[in-house]
């Protein structure tokens, strides 16, 4: 999800955190985030994001979005397990992380699918739901769920991704068993190194806002950084916007 907000990073240790021996790391290069209508990369592009009801990109190392701890704009979802509406994103409500076993079956069916299709890893958005709930998540709730989500995610042999969530700790990182990072804004929050500490080069990070040369100037920034436009537009629809460091 494009962030609305936040916070400060807690110092972390890269040795907490490599990769499961068993799942493909990230490659270098330049990752491409195609949250929006997909479409053929640029030639150097070497990581492709692109949702969970699209296809992975052939020859490339390919990460499927999966919107784990929130409900997509329309998704019929048991109405037990809804909560409020995401303050920052209204058309998505947010999902009862107490139940634990409910939420981990929803994304099961859609971790099947990305792995069926062919993708590499995937991406777990709105893990950090419970810091905009206004109490009515529970952290350590959140991070089990992700937990029994990534374990679900390595028995298919996909990576899974850490999206945004700079408070997380390096133990708690570790105990979850996340092989790599999705950053948004990092260097427009000033977050960067709360990913690049705890993740080293396994991190992919795309801003929205600034220009290229402020960005790519960040001594924190991941090596995998680019700026792209706020919706994500596909080449050649107004407001496209794409550049790497």
């Amino acid at each position: 999800m494009r962030r609305a907000t936040l916070a400060v990073a807690t110092v972390l240790t890269l040795a907490a955190c490599a990769p499961a021996a068993d799942v493909a790391p990230l490659p270098g290069g330049v990752a491409d985030y195609q949250l929006g209508e997909p479409y053929p990369p640029a030639e150097d592009v070497t990581v492709v994001v692109r949702d969970s009801t699209t296809s992975p990109e052939p020859g490339v190392y390919s990460v499927c979005y999966v919107n784990a701890f929130q409900t997509q704009p329309g998704e019929s979802v048991d109405p037990a397990l809804l909560l409020t509406p995401d303050p920052a994103w209204p058309d998505e409500f947010l999902l009862d992380t107490a139940q634990r076993d409910a939420l981990v079956d929803r994304v099961e069916d859609v971790l099947a699918r990305c792995s069926t299709a062919g993708f590499d890893a995937v991406e777990l958005d709105n893990l950090d739901s419970w810091t905009r709930s206004a109490g009515q998540l529970d952290r350590r709730d959140t991070l089990a769920v992700a937990a029994a989500m990534t374990d679900a995610a390595h028995a298919r042999g996909l990576a899974v991704g850490q999206k945004n969530t700079p408070e997380l700790t390096a133990d708690e990182v570790a105990d979850i068993g996340f092989d790599f990072a999705v950053a948004e804004e990092c260097h427009e929050f000033d977050e960067c190194a709360a990913y690049t500490d705890l993740h080293g080069d396994q991190v992919i990070a795309v801003e929205y806002t600034g220009t290229l040369t402020e960005i790519c100037a960040d001594p924190d920034r991941p090596a995998m950084t680019s700026l792209r436009d706020r919706e994500l537009v596909a080449p050649g629809s107004p407001g496209y916007a794409s550049e790497h460091c």
